[in-house]
């Protein structure tokens, strides 16, 4: 039997292949996953599930498809509308990706999923670190400032490949510090 929380609802979880399994499963407003066989608050129990890159996800062994549920996806299905078929994604508003409450996802589109992560405190956090690092740097200052400069130059003799190989770095740390990605501030 399962404790019910005030204001909680549960939705059954039906997807392709749902009726082949033993137990039937419930996903709540408040974000609980439960399995049961009757009446989810009979005989209901809460589930954990697992955490697949910080997301709670249900692995359920469905017949023709062993695959993973994310359960703010599957919580957002059932419980909020899309405003639009552009709005493919789903983001946790307070950013934490364990709250699967209803009132913390949100349909997305991509280009507010991206904002939405780039203004995440983690993101946020890591770049002021990484602005700040003084260490373990394959470059210099001065050196990203003759590669800057080198780069700008209309008459520039070496292709950002020869340029690469001479600093040791990659390409791609060439055209980042080109686009102003990599050390913005020197």
């Amino acid at each position: 039997m399962i404790k019910k929380i005030p204001g909680e609802t549960w939705k059954p979880l039906e997807f392709p292949g749902w009726k082949q399994l033993r137990k039937k499963y419930a996903l709540s407003s408040m974000g609980r996953v439960a399995s049961y066989t009757d009446d989810v608050a009979d005989d209901g129990k809460l589930l954990n599930g697992s955490l697949t890159t910080g997301y709670k996800t249900l692995n359920l062994h469905r017949p023709g498809n062993n695959g993973t549920l994310y359960i703010h996806r599957e919580i957002a299905r059932l419980f909020l509308k899309k405003s639009s078929p552009k709005h493919k994604y789903v983001i946790h508003v307070n950013h934490k990706k364990v709250d699967n409450s209803s009132k913390n996802l949100k349909w997305a589109t991509l280009e507010e999923m991206i904002d939405h992560q780039q203004k995440s405190p983690a993101k946020v956090a890591y770049k002021r670190v990484q602005a700040n690092r003084q260490q373990g740097l394959k470059l210099t200052a001065a050196q990203v400032k003759s590669i800057k400069k080198l780069l700008s130059s209309s008459n520039r003799q070496l292709t950002i490949k020869k340029l690469a190989d001479k600093y040791g770095v990659s390409e791609m740390t060439m055209y980042r510090i080109k686009s102003g990605e990599n050390w913005s501030k020197v």
